[in-house]
C-alpha cells in the first residue's frame, strides 16, 4: 500500500480485476484490498493465472533477492537456456555439488531446478500460443524438443487443449452458479469434465469476474438446472465436513501440484498437518514451500481441503480465500467431529 521498494523479493501480489501481478513498490494504481492476492514466487502467481506487470517486471531478478549467488546464477542459466540442462550440468556451471544445489535451490525458490525448468517451458509455451503461433511451432519454440514429450507429461498443466488455450479458452463452455454458504458467497463452476472452480468471495460479481479472468474467452452460463445437484453436493462438504465425495474434477496443474492436491484429499476432516509434514508424507522432505505454493494454486475450495494445512508452528499460514474463512472452516470441522 505504501509502495515500499525495500520489501522487494519478499512477496509478490496479484490483482484479480486486472489479472496482473507486481512487485512491492510498483507505481501502478493502488488496488482494493479485496482484489489482492499474495504469492511467494512468480511461478506461483502465473500458475494461478496472473501475468507479469510490464512496469515493474516482477518475473525478473526475483530469486537473487532471496538466496545466494549460486542459486541466482542457476536460475539465470535456466532462464536463458532453451535446451534442458541436467542437474549435474547445472551444478557444475555454478560450482556446487548436485545434491547441494538441489537442496538450496528447492529451499530458496520453492521448487526443484527440474520443476523450475518445467515451469519456464510452460510459461514460454503460453507466451507463444498467446502470440498466435501454431501449436506445433509453439511446443518446439518453448523448448520441449518434441510434441510427444509435451503431450506425454506437460499438456495437462495448460488446463485445456493447446489449441483451445491459443484461442484464449474460446469454445469452452463453463456453467456456474453462486450459493449462499456460511462463509459468504460461494461460486461453483463446471465443464463437461467436472468441477473446475469452487471459490469463496465477498460479492457475486467479484466471483464471476475472477472466473472470467481465468477463462477470458470461454462461454460462461449460469442457467443450467443441473447445477443444483452440484451445488448441493459441494454445500454438503461445507456443512458436513466429514462427508466424502466422488465428484469428478477438472483441475489442471503440474505433476507436483496434482500430487499435492491428491494428498490433501487424504487429510481427515477436523485435523491439520503442516506443510513440512505433508511434504515428508509425499516423500519429498524439504519441499514445504513448494507444497504451500501448490495449496495456494488450488481452485477447488473445500473439495480439495487445502485449509487443513498449517505452518509448522501451528499458525494458520496462508489461504487464498482469507484466513478468517480458513479459521472458520477448521473450527466447524472440529466442532462437528
Amino acid at each position: 500500500a505504501e509502495r515500499d521498494h525495500t520489501a522487494a523479493g519478499r512477496f509478490l501480489y496479484g490483482v484479480t480485476t486486472t489479472g496482473i501481478y507486481c512487485k512491492p513498490g510498483c507505481s501502478s494504481r493502488k488496488p482494493r484490498r479485496q482484489n489482492v492476492r499474495f504469492f511467494v514466487s512468480w511461478a506461483e502467481a502465473e500458475r494461478a493465472g496472473f501475468r507479469p506487470c510490464r512496469r515493474c517486471r516482477p518475473d525478473l531478478n526475483v530469486v537473487s533477492d532471496w538466496g545466494g549467488e549460486a542459486v541466482a546464477r542457476a536460475r539465470e542459466l535456466l532462464d536463458q537456456t532453451e535446451e534442458p540442462l541436467s542437474l549435474t550440468e547445472l551444478a557444475t556451471a555454478v560450482g556446487l555439488s548436485p545434491s547441494h544445489l538441489h537442496r538450496r535451490f528447492s529451499r530458496e525458490v520453492g521448487m526443484s531446478p527440474k520443476a523450475y525448468a518445467a515451469a519456464l517451458r510452460l510459461r514460454r509455451l503460453q507466451a507463444e500460443l498467446r502470440d498466435g503461433q501454431s501449436v506445433t511451432r509453439a511446443i518446439y519454440a518453448a523448448g520441449f524438443g518434441s510434441s510427444s514429450r509435451f503431450y506425454g507429461g506437460d499438456a495437462q498443466a495448460l488446463g485445456m487443449p493447446p489449441a483451445t488455450y491459443r484461442a484464449g479458452g474460446d469454445g469452452v463452455e463453463i456453467h456456474y452458479a453462486v450459493h449462499r454458504s456460511p462463509h459468504g458467497p460461494m461460486l461453483v463452476a463446471t465443464t463437461d469434465k467436472g468441477l473446475c472452480a469452487v471459490e469463496f468471495g465477498d460479492a457475486d460479481q467479484e466471483l464471476v469476474e475472477r472466473l472470467q479472468s481465468r477463462f477470458p474467452h470461454a462461454r460462461l452460463r449460469n442457467d443450467d438446472p443441473a447445477l443444483g445437484e452440484w451445488l448441493a453436493r459441494v454445500a454438503d462438504l461445507v456443512q458436513q465436513p466429514g462427508v466424502t465425495h466422488d465428484l469428478p474434477l477438472d483441475i489442471q496443474g503440474t505433476a507436483f501440484q496434482r500430487r499435492v492436491w491428491k494428498a490433501l484429499q487424504d487429510i481427515p476432516a477436523g485435523t491439520t498437518i503442516s506443510y513440512g509434514e505433508l511434504a515428508e508424507r509425499m516423500g519429498q522432505p524439504g519441499s514445504a514451500r513448494a507444497v504451500a505454493g501448490a495449496c495456494g494454486a488450488n481452485t477447488l475450495a473445500v473439495v480439495i481441503p487445502c485449509h487443513r494445512v498449517v505452518r509448522g508452528n501451528g499458525d494458520l499460514g496462508g489461504y487464498r480465500w482469507g484466513l478468517d474463512r480458513k479459521r472458520a472452516l477448521l473450527e466447524s470441522e472440529v466442532s462437528s467431529r
